[in-house]
């Protein structure tokens, strides 16, 4: 009988080799794939290792964009952070929240009531987001960027010179911010952002105001600063459109209040863009919410409101990576004029802007200093030395003034006689011309300059608009004793300083002669030239009231001195006699038109 096998097991060993084989492969292919993997794919980094590696994380450089960023690892803090950077002028807190700055302090400044100056404004900050945040384009995005945990390249405190960086990656953004600090008030940043492996537009931002702004006026002081092809440009809060772009090229653009600034100093000015930023805070509302105030105690304004405005600004590049420098701190000239855009002819010095006259400030600010460093170590004392100077200077125009008015007040009757015999003539008649002509020969013919009267005060008041403009601008002023004055560049708290002004005032203009003016405009100057300078240095610098105060009691001892001169002695007997002939008394019969000889002069009664 036939013996039948089993199909299935015929060349069983030969299948079981084969099997062997392929699963051999099998395993080699695996072992492959893991061995690439591990190779292409780096670990996650968790915040104790990025501590760890603090120099290699350092000098890691940013991110290229990749295919596939879905895939890579998640890099986030697990916990909230902080580090502390400082030199010898600033003391920064970074939290790694955000990468973004918590406290800010200036070692050298101090806020009013005595504390180091943070120059990070918490309500505002609260608000709006806190200096080197990302600012975007998307609302969510930004608040999603801001609230996320970076892991820091080290914690704790760092000394500068150093290195700062900050780095955040999930499935859809990576992230990585670096800061270099040095022994200046400047900074670098280095920022970029990829979104699905692509480049995202985000802008490096100081949205939230200043910590020293105390005061309403500190916020209406608040401006946006750019410069571009070397012209500077300053704009007040209501000519600043909230998320507006403005394309470059900018060599340095910022915010700024009255004493300190936050300027960015862009790689590549000619791709840069500047994002602005207006909001609105209720201050007093913010320190009641907070227990803290800026400028008033909460309970002192309960009730109350006091909405201000919050200016702030945002700087990238179009190609998404931002590259610049970051200069926060005083408007201290010596300090501006040190710091160079990425074109060296372009510094910061421009970014002290004293207004119209602000090159008469300018030159007035560097007598005032040189006064201080070479004179008196007081900068009250400085600004009574420097009025005094200025006062002796126009000291010979006084005298060319007075003799100028003498020669007017001899010929003021023929003056009169002129006008009378043109006094039925009408404003818009064309003889009024000849009226003019004649009076102005008669001038010519007795050498009357009719403008010499007017121009000690062509000088004088340029020089009082530059310190009107100079003055509370000046961050060498801020905080400046002088006997019961605690700011120079703040209001007197008293009122003392006005109210010299008002009565000085008067006295100059009661003892200063005015011939040829109406006596009623007169009078009314007398009274209207103190009240404008009492409304104007009631609750402005107390530098600018002292400044005029001390003026004005200079201006009047001289007047007091050249009144007891001949021309004075002469012109007050000739406005004597004009006066009591006005009153009908002490005449002697002298028929008008009569006349006189004075020191040898011969003038009419």
């Amino acid at each position: 009988m036939a013996e039948f096998k089993n199909p299935n097991q015929q060349g069983n060993t030969q299948s079981n080799s084969s099997l062997l084989v392929v699963m051999l492969v099998m395993v080699l292919v695996f072992s492959g794939l893991q061995f690439w993997r591990a190779k292409h794919n780096p670990q996650t980094v968790s915040p104790s290792a990025a501590s760890q590696s603090q120099p290699n994380a350092a000098a890691t450089p940013l991110p290229a964009a990749v295919a596939g960023a879905s895939q890579a690892p998640v890099i986030q803090g697990t916990a909230e952070t902080t580090t502390t950077v400082e030199n010898e002028l600033y003391k920064i807190t970074f939290s790694n929240r955000g990468a973004q700055v918590t406290s800010w302090i200036l070692k050298r400044y101090k806020t009013s009531d005595g504390r180091p100056l943070d120059l990070v404004h918490d309500q505002a900050s609260t608000a709006y987001g806190y200096p080197l945040s990302l600012y975007t384009y998307d609302p969510g995005v930004t608040a999603s960027l801001t609230n996320a945990l970076y892991v820091p390249s080290a914690t704790g405190n760092l000394t500068a010179p150093s290195t700062l960086t900050f780095k955040f990656q999930n499935g859809e953004f990576q992230v990585t911010k670096i800061f270099s600090f040095d022994e200046s008030y400047v900074l670098h940043a280095d920022t970029q952002v990829l979104r699905n492996g692509a480049p995202f537009r985000a802008l490096l931002s100081w949205p939230g105001g200043f910590g020293d702004q105390e005061n309403a006026m500190a916020y209406i002081g608040a401006q946006l600063d750019s410069s571009a092809n070397g012209h500077e440009e300053h704009l007040a809060p209501k000519k600043i459109v909230g998320g507006n772009t403005l394309n470059g090229p900018f060599d340095w653009a910022g915010v700024s209040d009255m004493y300190f600034a936050a300027i960015f100093l862009p790689d590549n000015p000619e791709s840069a863009t500047v994002a602005t930023l207006h909001n609105e805070l209720d201050v007093v509302k913010a320190a009641r919410h907070n227990g803290v105030g800026h400028g008033v105690p909460a309970k002192k304004d309960a009730g109350k409101s006091l909405v201000v405005p919050i200016i702030g600004s945002a700087v990238g590049d179009l190609s998404g990576h931002t590259q610049t420098r970051v200069f926060v701190g005083p408007k201290a000239v010596d300090v501006l004029k040190n710091i160079h855009a990425a074109n060296p002819q372009v510094t910061l010095q421009p970014l002290l802007d004293f207004g119209f006259f602000g090159i008469i400030g300018k030159y007035l600010f560097l007598a005032l200093r040189a006064i201080h460093e070479h004179v008196t170590p007081s900068w009250g004392w400085s600004i009574v030395i420097l009025t005094v100077l200025i006062n002796l200077l126009i000291l010979p125009l006084r005298i060319k003034t007075m003799q100028s008015g003498l020669k007017m007040q001899r010929i003021q009757p023929q003056m009169d006689a002129i006008k009378a015999k043109y006094k039925n003539l009408k404003v818009t008649d064309p003889k009024r011309n000849e009226m003019n002509a004649e009076i102005m020969q008669l001038q010519k013919d007795n050498g009357v300059n009719m403008f010499g009267g007017c121009i000690p005060t062509l000088i004088q008041m340029p020089l009082l608009f530059a310190f009107f403009g100079m003055l509370p601008k000046v961050v060498e002023l801020r905080q400046a004793h002088w006997y019961w004055l605690p700011d120079l560049s703040a209001a007197d708290p008293y009122h003392i300083l006005p109210i010299i002004m008002v009565v000085s005032q008067f006295l100059v203009q009661f003892y200063t002669p005015s011939p040829g003016v109406d006596p009623q405009q007169q009078r009314m100057m007398a009274f209207m030239m103190p009240a404008f300078s009492g409304y104007m240095t009631w609750n402005y610098s107390s530098g600018l009231a002292l400044y005029w105060s001390v003026g004005n009691l200079i201006g009047i001892a001289q007047q007091a001195v050249m009144n007891r001169t001949s021309i004075g002695r002469e012109m007050r007997e000739i406005a004597a006699k004009r006066a009591r002939r006005k009153a009908g008394v002490g005449t002697g019969g002298a028929k008008p038109g009569a006349t006189k000889t004075i020191q040898g002069k011969t003038v009419k009664r």
